[in-house]
């Protein structure tokens, strides 16, 4: 397998290390925080938004007036598969935010990020950690109708 097919950027491209490549590397590493911001409100929004629309139609079902309901479970579906949609959207997320940082710390980019390699930790998987707990406790909820 040669440096191209294993991902090192070095054969495909030239890398010089100066301060437009340094900042040019400083905003694709910004732009990837950003995209995993984005990813991370989506799965907020989903997990939120099947939650929400479950809690609203199981209290609905419960009102006196509601016995004439055609798909009584329909709810329950769907808010089951928006929060597992966000629990997946999350996942994904950091699985491709790490494949991006890898390759951005790969070969020739690591000498023009100008930082060394204890300073690229970063408070979002954490964040994503914390936000696929949260999803799963929600699913499992509705699931088992806990709430």
């Amino acid at each position: 397998m040669s440096n191209e097919e294993a991902g090192d950027p070095s054969d495909r491209f030239r890398v010089d290390a100066n301060a437009q490549t340094h900042f040019a590397w400083l905003r694709t590493r910004l732009a990837v925080e950003r995209t995993m911001m984005a990813y991370l409100r989506t799965a907020v929004s989903l997990i939120g938004f099947g939650f929400t629309i479950f809690q609203f139609f199981y209290k609905l079902h419960q009102a006196p007036e509601s016995h004439n309901i055609r798909f009584p479970e329909a709810a329950w579906y769907v808010g089951l598969a928006l929060i597992f949609c966000g629990i997946m959207a999350a996942l994904l997320a950091v699985f491709q935010y790490r494949w991006t940082l890898r390759y951005l710390w790969s070969g020739g980019y690591a000498a023009i990020a100008g930082m060394s390699g204890e300073t690229r930790q970063t408070p979002l998987y954490a964040i994503a950690i914390l936000l696929v707990m949260i999803g799963v406790f929600a699913f499992l909820a509705v699931l088992l109708r806990l709430v």
